[in-house]
């Protein structure tokens, strides 16, 4: 591997395998994986490849090689493998960003002494608004001195591939399967080093757009799906099944382009609306995906998250009212969530979800709104007026 580019990657689950390592692996570079899970880090450094299984109609299988893996807790090997790298990227979910800040800091510190002024990217391959600006205030507390801003780029991304939580072989623990979209869009401005050369990366001036555009019509769409589909089919598991039904596919097609208007007038001239449009209906074939599994328990559980001022349904309504624009759909969209019981394959329902229902029967509707919701009461004002007297109890 002498002369092999080199991507240092924290988190080696479904993303982190199927999207990242994939297109770096397919583009020439070699993958060091960093994970806590031992028997993924075991198998990575046994076989020193895997294989993604693309649900279409072709059964793609894609075969990814030159990977190895690190375990979390070898502190020495993790700033070895930073200090070498051409770039690194994380895929862990944001609960578990602290807790990589600490040796990825150290890491830096390592590649500063070993390289002075050798700049470094890491590309942010989490579902979140402000990755970076949030990143790089854990970094910061871990590196007085450091002269972060200036030599790591804190590259954001929009992640719109789809992985199915499907069962794990005990026989070959590595495979994952995906969709086919295999497209990375990445912030073009936060590079230091040069972007780059890998297939299927398409990197974006106005990022936050991009981001946004995830959110408010990706995220927001697949709840109006999960939420819509529980409550009236709730007999259902697969998103799949209550897209067959065409009141909900055409319900979640108008929320989404209502939601797709508000994005549009938050950024001027970034989308048009037959781009958009194109992407809601591409959207819907794609969650439509028979071979991918997904169910409207995994999409729609983890209320405590979804239901955040920050996430897939308050932002836009926040937004819509801010531009004084419709959002009786987003509205909607909040009034089934709240509604929303669905259980696993286990009969069980997501456990914190359970603490939410305990918490809404307990306090009321208007409770849930402003304490996870995060509504003050001039937008519950507004809410009222929107909507029907039996939203609150």
């Amino acid at each position: 591997m002498n002369g092999m580019k080199k991507l240092v990657l924290f988190g080696a689950g479904k993303i982190g395998r199927s999207f990242i390592g994939q297109l770096f692996s397919r583009s020439g570079y070699e993958v060091v994986f960093i994970d806590k899970d031992m028997e993924i880090i075991n198998a990575l450094n046994r076989d020193k490849s895997y294989n993604v299984h693309i649900c279409d109609e072709h059964d793609t299988i894609i075969p990814v090689t030159n990977v190895r893996g690190i375990p979390a807790d070898h502190t020495y090997a993790i700033l070895q493998e930073i200090s070498s790298a051409d770039i690194v990227s994380v895929s862990v979910g944001k609960n578990a960003l602290p807790h990589i800040a600490g040796p990825l800091s150290a890491g830096l510190q390592q590649r500063e002494k070993d390289h002075p002024g050798t700049p470094v990217d890491i590309i942010l391959a989490e579902n979140m608004r402000n990755a970076s600006e949030y990143f790089y205030s854990l970094l910061e507390r871990s590196l007085p001195g450091y002269p972060l801003s200036a030599q790591v780029g804190l590259v954001e991304t929009s992640i719109g591939k789809m992985v199915p939580l499907l069962p794990v072989s005990a026989k070959d623990p590595l495979s994952v399967s995906a969709e086919a979209y295999n497209t990375l869009i990445v912030d073009k401005k936060a590079f230091k080093t040069p972007i780059p050369r890998i297939a299927g990366i398409d990197a974006k001036e106005n990022m936050k757009a991009w981001v946004d555009r995830k959110l408010f019509v990706h995220n927001f769409g697949h709840a109006v799906v999960a939420y819509q589909g529980y409550l009236r089919h709730p007999e259902h598991t697969y998103i799949w099944e209550v897209l067959e039904d065409s009141a909900i596919r055409e319900a979640a097609r108008t929320s989404m382009q209502e939601s797709a208007t508000i994005l549009q007038a938050m950024y001027p001239g970034e989308f048009t609306e037959t781009e958009l449009t194109d992407h809601i209906d591409d959207l819907l074939s794609r969650f439509g995906n028979r071979k991918l599994g997904d169910t409207v328990f995994r999409v729609g559980c983890d209320l405590y998250r979804k239901l955040s001022h920050d996430d897939r349904i308050v932002t836009p309504l926040l937004y819509g009212y801010r531009y004084e624009l419709p959002v009786d759909n987003i509205l909607d969209t909040l009034w089934t969530a709240l509604r929303f019981k669905a259980t696993g394959t286990d009969g069980s329902m997501f456990s914190g979800d359970i603490d939410f229902h305990t918490e809404l029967n307990r306090y009321g509707t208007k409770y849930i709104l402003q304490k996870v919701c995060g509504l003050d009461e001039n937008v519950l004002n507004r809410v009222r007026q929107n909507i029907s007297q039996n939203f609150y109890k």
